[in-house]
């Protein structure tokens, strides 16, 4: 949700066009997201959306959070439904996260927690280092199936002109 949600379709984007990679958000399709918060509720629509994209045992969920969802206390409900079913399929689990007592740390095969430095600024250190940990990865030489075009600041011959 939020920054992360934008995160996750900038990511998605890198792993598909960077590395051929099949990757999905369930935040970038709007209608299919509000139709299933709207039929189903808002707790079950990501693992809803998991299960229609038919996740099985040979995929990965990747989480980017913040706080990597709470039931108990009601944070992101949806992301534990989601990881919860994630599990019962089989699936493996990553999450980048900024909190070390969210859900996502406690069940994730992998989980890198950014080190809160400033709780009044773990937001921003957790959805800045997500960008930075999977840029990394898409810039892995073994994950590269296309070449990257990053920006230059050296002028083109025709803006020479």
């Amino acid at each position: 949700m939020g920054g992360s949600a934008g995160n996750a379709s900038h990511a998605v984007n890198d792993f598909r066009k960077i590395c051929d990679i099949e990757t999905y958000a369930p935040t970038d399709n709007v209608s299919e997201l509000t139709a299933r918060i709207n039929d189903d509720g808002w707790d079950t629509a990501f693992a809803n959306w998991l299960r229609g994209s038919r996740l099985g045992s040979r995929d990965v969920v990747g989480v980017l959070s913040v706080g990597g969802g709470d039931a108990e206390r009601g944070v992101s409900v949806t992301l534990v439904r989601a990881l919860e079913y994630a599990k019962s399929v089989g699936a493996r689990i990553f999450g980048i996260v900024g909190r070390n007592g969210g859900f996502t740390a406690k069940i994730a095969d992998v989980c890198l927690i950014v080190p809160t430095v400033n709780p009044e600024t773990v937001t921003a250190h957790a959805e800045a280092f997500q960008a930075v940990v999977w840029h990394l990865l898409v810039a892995h030489p073994r994950l590269q199936a296309a070449p990257m075009k990053w920006e230059s600041i050296t002028p083109s011959p025709r803006s020479r002109q």
